[in-house]
């Protein structure tokens, strides 16, 4: 019985902490996925210059927003760096159809696309097929929902 009773008690703290979490806990400007990089490695500038997802080189990089970010080329860094708005994904990088409706997910490389030369990534292609049904109208949802899906 005294084992039972602390084991509960254990059980009770551990659940506690996973309940509070959200409540303290503010989610990073940048979606970085397990390497801890922005786009999983992704160069940010290829979606733009090659018109698809390029693995950067991990000798290549640049930290932007609490981000590392990494790229194919000195002269792609070199371009971020200067302008990083243009080609960093809109809504840090987090599924821009979980953002329109109002959370976050992670993302894939493969899964993106270019509006009004903005970069929008989603957390897979299936989802993408969603965010594809009404783009201008999820734009406007997410810009709504950013950044406050962060709290």
């Amino acid at each position: 019985m005294r084992h039972l009773k602390t084991l509960v008690a254990v059980l009770a703290l551990v659940l506690a902490q996973f309940a509070l979490t959200p409540a303290w806990a503010d989610k990073a400007p940048i979606y970085q996925s397990g390497s801890g990089t922005a786009i999983d490695g992704t160069d940010p500038t290829s979606y733009f210059t090659e018109g698809r997802p390029v693995a950067g080189d991990k000798g290549i990089t640049h930290k932007w927003n609490g981000a590392t970010w990494r790229f194919t080329s000195t002269e792609n860094r070199d371009r971020f760096a200067a302008a990083p708005e243009k080609y960093a994904p809109q809504f840090g990088g987090y599924c821009a159809w979980a953002v329109s409706q109002g959370y976050t997910a992670s993302t894939v490389p493969e899964a993106w696309s270019i509006v009004d030369g903005k970069l929008y990534l989603n957390y897979s292609k299936s989802v993408q097929k969603n965010w594809e049904k009404d783009v201008p109208g999820h734009i406007t949802s997410a810009d709504k929902n950013w950044p406050k899906v962060l709290k």
